[in-house]
């Protein structure tokens, strides 16, 4: 069924051409039959043109007026979707404003669990390093592929030191990577012992008879 707007619509624009392009002839058909019209003036009829052609011209601003009705009705249309798709995302947005809350919330409790597990880890860190041991002074490549054979007879043979049990490590290496051929420098040895009481023995005992000597070079200990 045609729509009563746009029926409307095509009269009146039917009706504003028609009187654009046959005034005079409009005037004369809407005269009664039989009736004589009395001679009009030529002032009158261009009167009647003006007239026309102003009803013309609102008939042409009402087809402009209806056109940006059109697009404003489609704009509202489109603003009334993306409301209607905010509407679907706030409550995705809440749930996640208030998980990033929670997690605000629980940054002093982490902060908190962090200072205590550094504590832990410093305290580990300091318990590990007494049970260490430095060597310097001991020539590159003396130790053979046996360090910790090597390092048990030095503290026998060299320093004179009997521990009982005899010593055990937890591991024994150099520090660092090997150095070039042309220095005569050697790398420290450090030896991680396995019961602290002994490192603490190896570290007195050898400062009392420090400076000790191995085939002309200086061997000093120290604690890490």
């Amino acid at each position: 069924m045609p729509n009563d707007k746009t029926t409307s619509k095509h009269s009146r624009q039917l009706l504003f051409s028609e009187a654009i392009a046959q005034p005079k002839t409009m005037a004369a058909q809407t005269a009664p039959q039989g009736h004589t019209s009395p001679p009009v003036d030529q002032p009158t009829l261009d009167a009647t043109d003006r007239i026309l052609q102003e009803i013309a011209s609102v008939g042409r601003r009402l087809e402009v007026m209806d056109l940006k009705i059109t697009d404003l009705t489609l704009a509202s249309s489109s603003i009334r979707a993306d409301i209607a798709g905010f509407r679907e995302m706030v409550p995705n947005l809440d749930q996640r404003l208030s998980a990033v809350e929670d997690h605000v919330a629980a940054i002093p409790d982490q902060e908190e669990e962090l200072k205590s597990l550094r504590t832990k880890l410093t305290d580990l860190e300091d318990r590990s390093r007494r049970d260490n041991v430095r060597f310097f002074g001991i020539p590159e490549q003396k130790e053979g592929s046996e360090i910790k054979t090597f390092l048990s007879s030095l503290l026998t043979n060299h320093f004179g030191i009997e521990l009982s049990p005899p010593p055990e490590f937890q591991r024994v290496h150099r520090i660092g990577p090997p150095h070039k051929a042309s220095t005569n420098k050697p790398r420290p040895i450090i030896a991680c012992f396995l019961r602290h009481e002994q490192a603490r023995q190896v570290i007195s005992t050898a400062k009392t008879r420090q400076p000790i000597s191995l085939d002309g070079h200086e061997i000093r200990v120290a604690a890490e």
